[in-house]
């Protein structure tokens, strides 16, 4: 399937220690996307952060954080995108973890599998 055109980028900042039915969450979601057929999913892992809690995570060898940032970017057209969002927003309030989505309009230039 090739995809071109307008798209959507999807952001989900989570934490590296999340977990969902015993395995960790960012690896719940990639799978949960790949089931449902998204054109494909990245997780980045930060080496520094904080969010709404203001509690510091970090990679620095004297503050070792066991709980990294982790950003997980999903692009896709809008409709699998609102599917996606639908899935990993009933997985996050099951967590009940910390998190933030977010969702910008992105020109999709190529993909190619």
């Amino acid at each position: 399937m090739e995809i071109k055109g307008v798209g959507k980028l999807l952001r989900v900042y989570i934490g590296e220690g999340d977990r969902y039915k015993g395995q960790p969450l960012c690896e719940a979601i990639v799978l949960r996307l790949r089931e449902i057929g998204l054109a494909g999913a990245t997780v980045v892992r930060g080496i520094e952060g904080f969010g709404a809690g203001s509690r510091l995570h970090t990679a620095r060898l004297l503050r070792l954080s066991e709980d990294m940032p982790l950003l997980i970017e999903v692009v896709d057209t809008d409709e699998r995108i609102q599917q996606a969002i639908s899935e990993i927003e009933s997985m996050l309030q099951e967590v009940g973890c910390g998190s933030l989505m977010t969702l910008e309009k992105v020109e999709i230039i190529r993909y190619n599998p």
